[in-house]
């Protein structure tokens, strides 16, 4: 897996487009605050999904992998005056958890376990941690964005502050993909730095997620695509999945 490293400071920035509100309406909607209060965020990057989740009413604890990540994370919880345990944690290391009513694996976070047996076994764990009738909500890259709109690069950005260029290559395994992204980032005047990123994603069909989910043990899983509630096909970009222990 990797970490964000440098990505950390620009992350929040590039990712405006992401509707939040509507992650947290999706969870809310099967898993309300007031009946499923202990919610762990696996992959809660800079925080921002966790800080709208502890406003909804959860008692929100957060891992991740990257330390960077974190860091900008307790900086915003501070911020807001919020106090919430941050740990420095491999999602398919999970450990420490207990009786949780809700986990959650936001934004393809998963989709950067590189191993298929680490992906099986961050489930596995999340399992354990998980509270009979506890759920588990999380979404991956499908198919179709990992194997073609991704590969239909390169991509740009240019917002005057932050310039990137977003190259990608096909991976080593089938469905997997190397970001490689060089940012220039203004510092002051006309002066920008530059540096350079590498993240590697790998996803799985969605029917594979549910079948490593049913032999672990959840029940009720149900699955849709690209922020609504229909299923999954062929041009899905985002799958979402939601299943019970």
């Amino acid at each position: 897996m990797n970490s964000y490293e440098r990505f950390a400071e620009v992350y929040d920035e590039l990712m405006v487009d992401i509707p939040y509100d509507q992650y947290v309406q999706w969870i809310t909607r099967y898993a309300p605050a007031t009946q499923f209060k202990q919610l762990l965020d696996i992959g809660c990057g800079t925080g921002t999904l966790a800080s709208m989740l502890h406003v909804a009413g959860y008692q929100v604890s957060g891992i991740d992998l990257s330390e960077d990540m974190l860091a900008v994370a307790s900086a915003r919880m501070a911020a807001n005056g919020i106090s919430m345990p941050l740990y420095a944690m491999s999602m398919d290391e999970l450990d420490g958890f207990d009786n949780l009513d809700v986990a959650i694996i936001p934004i393809d976070s998963i989709n950067y376990v590189k191993d298929e047996a680490n992906v099986v076994e961050t489930l596995k764990r999340i399992y354990a941690s998980l509270r009979d009738g506890g759920q588990l909500f999380f979404d991956v890259h499908s198919l179709f964005k990992m194997d073609d709109i991704f590969l239909d690069g390169p991509f740009t950005y240019d917002d005057g502050k932050i310039t990137y260029v977003w190259h990608t290559e096909p991976g080593e395994f089938e469905h997997s993909v190397y970001h490689q992204m060089t940012f220039f980032i203004q510092t002051e005047g006309d002066l920008f730095e530059r540096f350079d990123e590498e993240h590697f994603q790998r996803t799985f069909a969605y029917q594979q997620y549910e079948m490593w989910l049913t032999e672990i043990g959840f029940t009720s899983i149900e699955i849709s695509a690209d922020w609504s509630a229909e299923a999954p096909h062929d041009e899905s970009e985002r799958i979402f999945i939601r299943a019970v222990k």
